[in-house]
């Protein structure tokens, strides 16, 4: 028995490669086809692999594409009830806060803002995951508060929120009668160029896959890619000769952050909510509708605008708020104008949530004040014109 087992019809030094390849050949796919042989077994190679893709391209439609666009057909912009005013005197008055880009929900920003009571009620928008129509935002807000009886509306935009902000702000004072008190402005980009250059470049990337990849608007699986990308610099660092180093555990690290933030947290913002914002960035009219807030200025009072940024321009790592600042006193300030800047210590971009002590002390100690001056400025300026009409009239 154990002779038979070494017992070969061909021993190890009767081997012959030629011999193998002849048997390779005579087995193969195809090996009987005469007439265009090779051109008929490169073609079934290529269906296997085209089958192969499609049988990937169907799942990643069916369990990644799929679902997803039946969960954004079914959102809607919302608006959250978060503090009564501070001040029952102050019941008229709105305060309507949206947040930036990649967030859908202001609800967690508008709570770490108490402060915002002491101007009057205080709401947050939930954004349609499905993107954003400014003229949807506005009709909501308006009806909410003329359901309510509020006479003013106050609206707070953190970052790309601040350009959201301006749109509806246009809208309310084009089209309805809601009397738009101010709009305040958290590290906004007055335009594209406002956004630094990396943030800028992570954004592009993403509106180039929107517009390549079918159903990238939905996908979970490219929002992962995307996000690890941008995420790239804490898990590839340089060595001492400037070589990229790839860090495993930090990237472990990462990839269970974006999952857990970003993939299956259900109140993230979804690809295209994300897209909708940066467009909103790249095609911001912000200069047009400050322009158009001041054109109505001839039958309202024109909002006061206040611009809330880090005291140093170099604490924001997104947005230039130096430039920022510069065209909103070219557009909004002067001698006549209403613009406020609020420069706050120890912030970086856009963070209430991160630095709430120096953003509630900012809006008390800063922004109410400057809104008390300004009403009474008004009434002042009401009750001259009362006086100038009263004596002109026939005694």
């Amino acid at each position: 028995m154990a002779g038979d087992l070494h017992t070969s019809a061909h021993p190890v030094d009767d081997w012959s490669d030629e011999r193998r390849k002849d048997t390779l050949r005579s087995t193969r796919l195809g090996h009987n086809w005469i007439h265009f042989g090779g051109l008929r077994r490169s073609m079934v190679r290529i269906g296997f692999v085209v089958l192969a893709v499609m049988i990937l391209c169907s799942q990643y439609w069916a369990h990644d594409v799929a679902p997803e666009r039946e969960r954004l057909a079914t959102t809607q912009p919302q608006i959250h009830h978060i503090f009564d005013a501070a001040d029952p005197a102050d019941s008229d008055t709105a305060v309507v806060d949206l947040v930036g880009l990649g967030n859908l929900d202001a609800s967690r920003t508008a709570r770490s803002l108490p402060a915002l009571s002491g101007i009057g009620q205080v709401w947050a928008v939930q954004y349609d995951n499905a993107g954003i129509d400014t003229a949807v935002i506005s009709r909501i807000v308006t009806t909410y508060a003329l359901s309510l009886g509020i006479d003013e509306i106050v609206l707070i935009g953190h970052s790309m929120g601040g350009i959201i902000a301006l749109e509806v702000a246009t809208h309310i004072v084009d089209e309805t009668d809601v009397q738009l008190r101010a709009v305040i402005l958290d590290c906004t980009p007055i335009n594209l160029h406002a956004v630094r250059a990396q943030s800028r470049d992570a954004g592009e990337d993403l509106l180039r896959w929107m517009g390549w990849l079918p159903g990238a608007r939905e996908s979970r699986g490219l929002r992962l890619v995307v996000e690890m990308a941008a995420r790239k610099d804490r898990f590839l660092v340089t060595d001492d000769e400037a070589h990229p180093v790839f860090d495993p555990g930090a990237f472990i690290t990462t990839a269970r952050g974006v999952l857990r933030q970003k993939i299956f947290n259900p109140n993230s913002a979804s690809n295209g909510l994300i897209q909708s914002q940066f467009r909103a960035i790249v095609a911001s009219g912000a200069t047009d509708d400050l322009a158009a807030i001041d054109d109505a200025a001839d039958k309202r009072p024109f909002p006061a605008i206040v611009f809330m940024r880090p005291d140093f321009g170099t604490d924001d790592p997104v947005v230039d708020v130096n430039y920022s600042q510069e065209l909103l006193f070219a557009e909004t300030g002067g001698p006549h104008g209403r613009l406020l800047v609020v420069r706050m210590p120890s912030t970086g971009h856009a963070n209430p949530m991160q630095q709430p002590e120096a953003y509630n002390a900012a809006i008390i100690d800063q922004v109410i004040p400057y809104f008390r001056q300004l009403e009474i400025e008004a009434s002042g300026t009401a009750a001259a014109g009362a006086a100038v009409r009263a004596s002109d009239q026939p005694r």
